[in-house]
């Protein structure tokens, strides 16, 4: 079975977080995970090829792009959204 997105944007939030899968919970916000502002920028790298999708997210000023960083789950959700944009 294919991985769904939920669980790739997981391994590599995991990846940059060097934590293990299981320690990443929805709920959890990118500060709690250890992930400072380089680790956000190489995860949305990451993000944008694992899926082909382009992540509208500016590095400068984070908190103002239309791209929800406040937890696991906005991650998700947006990743989501824009996979199903991108291959609709």
């Amino acid at each position: 079975m294919a991985e769904s997105v939920r669980d790739r944007v997981i391994r590599i939030i995991a990846e940059q977080a060097v934590l293990e899968v299981s320690d990443v919970k929805l709920e959890s916000t990118l500060e709690e995970l250890g992930i400072d502002s380089l680790g956000l920028v190489e995860s949305i790298f990451a993000i944008e090829e694992a899926f082909d999708i382009q992540v509208p997210f500016n590095a400068n000023n984070p908190q103002d792009g239309a791209f929800d960083i406040s937890s696991v789950a906005a991650i998700v959700a947006a990743v989501e959204g824009l996979v199903a944009e991108q291959h609709g």
